[in-house]
C-alpha cells in the first residue's frame, strides 16, 4: 500500500543516514529540512521541502496527505536556552498542532538519552534501565528531549495520534570509544527501528530505547521487542580496535553517565 512519510530533519547526520535506509517501494519520503536535502535520484520517490518546524503555515502544507511523520528536526546539541526552547520545544509543539489538524495519525519523535543523561551506567537494575525511566536530562537540550516526550504524550492522550519517542543513543556507522560501545545504534537498526516504529498495529503513546544488541549495553530491550524491533547489530566487533586505542579513565562520569560529556560540561568533541 503506498504512503507517504514526512521526515523533518532529513540534511541532518541521522536523517541522511535514514533516507536510502526508509526508501521502500511504494513509500514515498517528504524530505524536510532548513537546508536543503539533496534532489531525488532517477530511483527514489522524494519530496523535498525547504522549510522550518518553527513555521506554522510551512509545517501544516508539509503535514497534507502524510499518512505518517518522522521528527528529526532541531537543534542536535547543546545550546542557548533560547534556541533550544525555539527550534527543539516550540518546533516540536508546531510539528504536532499541524500534524493533529492534518490528520496523521502516526508521528515518531526523536528523543535522546539526554533526556536521561545523568543515569550511571553502573547503577543499572537487573534487566537494564526501562526505556520508560523518570527523565534525568543533562543539558538544556536533554531538557528539550523531556519536553518532547510530553508533548507526544500529550497530543497522544488528547488527540489520539500514535506516538512513539525514541530515547536514541548513538547512532554513527560505527562507535568511536568505550562508552559508545553501549550507547551505539548502528544505522540499520536504526532503519529497523523506524521501520517498527511505522508498522506497530496498536495505537499508543510509548518511549524506546534506540541501541542496537550491544553486548555492552545496560538499557531495557523490553520495549522496542514490544513493537517488534529486533536489533541485529552489535557494537562488540569494534571494541578490540577502541579499547587498544582508548588510553583515558573508563571510571570517569563522561565514560559512565549515560549523557557521557554532556552530563560533565565537557562539550568540545564530538559526541552524543
Amino acid at each position: 500500500m503506498a504512503e507517504t512519510v514526512l521526515v523533518t530533519g532529513a540534511s541532518g547526520g541521522l536523517g541522511r543516514l535514514m533516507r536510502p535506509r526508509l526508501a521502500t517501494e511504494g513509500r514515498t519520503l517528504r524530505l524536510l529540512d532548513v537546508v536543503a536535502p539533496e534532489p531525488p535520484g532517477d530511483d527514489e520517490s522524494v519530496q523535498i521541502v525547504t522549510a522550518s518546524v518553527t513555521d506554522p503555515a510551512a509545517m501544516r502544507a508539509a503535514c497534507e496527505g502524510a499518512d505518517a511523520i518522522i521528527h528529526l528536526g532541531g537543534v542536535s546539541v547543546e545550546g542557548p536556552w533560547s534556541d533550544i526552547l525555539a527550534n527543539n520545544i516550540d518546533g516540536t509543539r508546531v510539528l504536532l498542532e499541524a500534524a493533529r489538524d492534518a490528520g496523521v495519525r502516526r508521528v515518531v519523535l526523536a528523543s535522546s538519552n539526554h533526556a536521561v543523561g545523568f543515569y550511571d551506567r553502573d547503577a543499572a537494575p537487573e534487566g537494564g534501565l526501562p526505556a520508560e525511566v523518570v527523565p534525568r536530562p543533562d543539558t538544556y537540550y536533554g531538557v528539550s528531549k523531556v519536553a518532547l516526550e510530553a508533548l507526544g504524550s500529550l497530543f497522544h492522550s488528547r488527540y489520539g495520534i500514535d506516538v512513539t519517542c525514541l530515547r536514541i543513543g548513538s547512532c554513527f556507522e560505527k562507535p568511536w570509544d568505550p562508552r559508545s560501545l553501549w550507547t551505539w545504534m548502528s544505522p540499520d537498526d536504526g532503519a529497523r527501528l523506524f521501520e517498527a516504529c511505522l508498522a506497530t498495529p496498536e495505537p499508543g503513546f510509548r518511549v524506546v530505547w534506540g541501541i542496537s544488541n550491544n553486548t555492552r549495553n545496560w538499557w531495557s530491550p523490553k520495549a522496542g521487542e514490544a513493537i517488534g524491533y529486533h536489533p541485529q547489530d552489535d557494537s562488540e566487533v569494534y571494541a578490540d580496535e577502541i579499547m587498544a586505542a582508548y588510553t583515558g579513565d573508563l571510571d570517569v562520569p563522561e565514560q559512565r553517565l549515560a549523557g557521557g560529556k554532556f552530563s560533565t560540561g565537557v562539550l568540545g568533541a564530538r559526541q552524543t
